[in-house]
């Protein structure tokens, strides 16, 4: 078997930060490199260091930080790359700077290798989302919905975006104004309009996610007119604050616990009276604490669903 190896390379104060959200995402094969770490060690004088070459330990303390990351070649490594996708967007969204490499494989043929993992994914009753590459025969009367993730989390394979559709699935009302916080790939908002949503708004802090999902809401004819997307955080920058600033019948956030923290007294003031919330993105250790959280800013718990180590929970504003 083939594998990938992935290095993800970071400053030595947030390498930490940086393994916990892999782990926490499902990720297991990864070697930790952090040249400070053995730095302080050796400084500490221990004798086992007494045994190690000169030029071995020079070496070893020399260059970046980083955290290698193996990942099967075959179609197990799909969940894994969503996963490590998934990871990667929430650092991202905590303004937390990393850059990544690959081998194994030649860059220039990973566009086109990665492909043949992503297969149509059901979701929910109602939903199937395919790559372009791929041909659905028979929908069996689901909403189909194409997209690519490129370099944004959100292909329908992760526990959190599968929980979050199926959610405003069951609570989704033709007609309903949407906002898609954090929204990625787009694939959030744009299950939303094939659920009977008639406009939406994507909000995403990485410029590359906006790209992304302008491409694909275009890719399911969702056309400008329907969807506004801002690359930005929604709750420190004023601007982009007063261009969203709006009521909506349905909120949504699929973001690691911290930003959904972070982001509450936002979701009360942009979910109408007795409008929707859905949250996705929670592990286990930080479920309660959201909860309650949200349920200070005037919402009501209707539902959550766990899967794996993740949960979602769907509220509605009193």
């Amino acid at each position: 078997m083939e594998w990938i190896e992935l290095r993800i390379y970071a400053e030595h104060r947030n390498i930490e930060q940086l393994t916990a959200a892999l782990i926490s995402a499902g990720v297991t094969g990864l070697v930790i490199n952090d040249p400070e770490d053995i730095k302080e060690f050796a400084a500490e004088k221990n004798s086992s260091w007494d045994y190690i070459d000169d030029e071995l330990l020079k070496s070893a303390t020399a260059g970046e930080a980083y955290v290698t990351v193996y990942i099967s070649g075959d179609e197990n490594g799909a969940a894994e790359l969503e996963s490590i996708g998934c990871a990667l967007d929430r650092l991202t969204a905590l303004g937390i700077e990393y850059r990544t490499e690959r081998g194994n494989i030649r860059e220039e043929d990973w566009a086109n290798e990665w492909k043949k993992f992503f297969k149509p994914q059901p979701i929910g009753e109602k939903i199937i989302i395919k790559p372009s590459w791929e041909t659905v025969p028979d929908p069996e009367g689901r909403k189909i919905i194409e997209l690519d993730p490129e370099n944004s989390f959100g292909t329908g394979r992760h526990h959190t975006t599968q929980l979050c559709i199926e959610l405003m699935e069951r609570y989704i009302s033709e007609g309903d104004s949407v906002i898609d916080l954090g929204c990625g790939s787009g694939i959030i908002f744009i299950s939303a309009f094939a659920l009977g949503a008639k406009s939406a708004v994507g909000v995403d802090i990485s410029p590359d996610a906006i790209k992304i999902s302008r491409r694909n809401a275009e890719k399911n004819g969702i056309t400008a007119d329907k969807v506004s997307l801002y690359c930005g955080d929604a709750v420190a920058d004023p601007e982009l604050h007063s261009k969203i600033s709006k009521a909506y019948d349905l909120v949504a956030a699929n973001i690691v616990a911290d930003v959904l923290l972070y982001m509450r007294e936002l979701f009360a003031e942009l979910t109408k009276p007795a409008g929707i919330l859905v949250l996705s993105g929670i592990i286990d250790d930080r479920l309660d604490e959201v909860l309650e959280a949200v349920k200070a800013q005037g919402f009501t718990l209707l539902e959550q669903r766990h899967r794996d180590i993740w949960n979602a929970a769907v509220f509605r504003k009193i």
